[in-house]
């Protein structure tokens, strides 16, 4: 069943760039995420060295709704068949950013350098619900013993 344009949460989104930014969009009907994509001047690529990083711009300024956030994550094809990663994925985009959102990419492939060009897609954004919590310290502390595992660490749940 395909969701109406009513039964969307509406997230206002500007366009920040003059240079064709395109909305980010769902590729599939049963997508979760939508696709982003670069927005580079007409006729340029960049070129992402073996082994480097690089802030890719997107055209877009969100306005998130207060109580939610955006979720930045790699495209799978990308990083399988390229190696174009996302290093900070999951990224997280809060409510009261109001900056251009810039894609932070490596290219963990040894040997071949990655070209990206204008309206590629590059990552994979969701909608997602915030929730704000509180510490609550304790004076008097508490044990670690109340639980089978304790404070037993990494690896201490076994391999697989």
């Amino acid at each position: 069943m395909k969701a109406s344009r009513e039964d969307r949460l509406p997230v206002k989104v500007g366009v920040y760039c003059s240079a064709g930014a395109e909305l980010p969009s769902f590729a599939t009907e049963g997508a979760a995420a939508m696709d982003v994509r670069a927005c580079l001047p007409p006729d340029t690529m960049v070129r992402i060295l073996p082994g480097s990083r690089m802030l890719i711009p997107t055209g877009l300024q969100l306005q998130i709704p207060k109580g939610f956030y955006i979720s930045v994550r790699p495209r799978s094809g990308l990083a399988l068949k390229k190696g174009l990663i996302l290093p900070n994925a999951p990224g997280t985009i809060d409510s009261d950013y109001r900056g251009e959102l810039k894609i932070l990419v490596a290219n963990i492939d040894r040997e071949e350098t990655i070209e990206i060009q204008h309206a590629d897609r590059i990552a994979q954004i969701i909608l997602g619900k915030s929730n704000s919590w509180i510490w609550e310290e304790s004076s008097s502390g508490f044990s670690t013993s109340s639980t089978k595992r304790g404070g037993d660490g990494f690896g201490s749940t076994g391999l697989v």
